[in-house]
């Protein structure tokens, strides 16, 4: 039992860093299929484009528990998908809701500041580690005052093309 949760935490650990290459590496610092949906969203933060990635995951994922049983590979999986869901909530509450704590409010800061003023950095948007260990977070003088701007910034009004993406079925923005 203490395996498995280190396990399925390691996969948390693991969605992190997966969250950070997505986000920095595939949509921002080189084009590739990310890019143009990341760039949607860019223009619009309404605009939800990961929703499409949510059915070849839960396949996977629903696949490999069928196959195999709760093996380490499927804890570990396990982990990334659970980090992957709880990025989801996150980005939407930090675009659509007034932070709950502080720890969100700090988040909800460094992610507007990376859509107002730096779209080539601040990447994390779970954790600031891997713009420290990469270089992609400014020095700490300039990230205050970007945080600072960032945190001025009221929630979204209105919806997200969640219920239009639906409808469609889960097509691209």
């Amino acid at each position: 039992m203490l395996v498995d949760a280190l396990v399925f935490a390691a996969g948390l650990f693991a969605w992190t860093l997966v969250e950070y290459v997505i986000h920095g590496v595939l949509g921002h610092a080189h084009r590739t299929f990310v890019t143009p949906l990341h760039n949607v969203h860019h223009r619009d933060p309404r605009a939800v484009f990961a929703l499409g990635a949510w059915i070849p995951t839960a396949v996977v994922l629903a696949g490999a528990w069928a196959m195999s049983g709760m093996t380490p590979a499927v804890i570990f999986y396990g982990g990334i998908v659970s980090g992957f869901a709880a990025y989801e909530y996150l980005h939407y509450r930090i675009h659509f809701a007034s932070p709950s704590c502080a720890v969100e409010a700090r988040l909800r800061a460094r992610h507007l500041a990376h859509h107002i003023s730096e779209p080539d950095a601040i990447f994390g948007v779970t954790t600031r580690i891997w713009d420290v260990a990469f270089g992609s977070e400014p020095k700490p003088d300039r990230m205050r005052e970007l945080a600072a701007t960032g945190a001025r910034v009221a929630p979204l009004s209105g919806s997200s093309n969640l219920g239009r993406m639906i409808r469609s079925g889960i097509a691209a923005p």
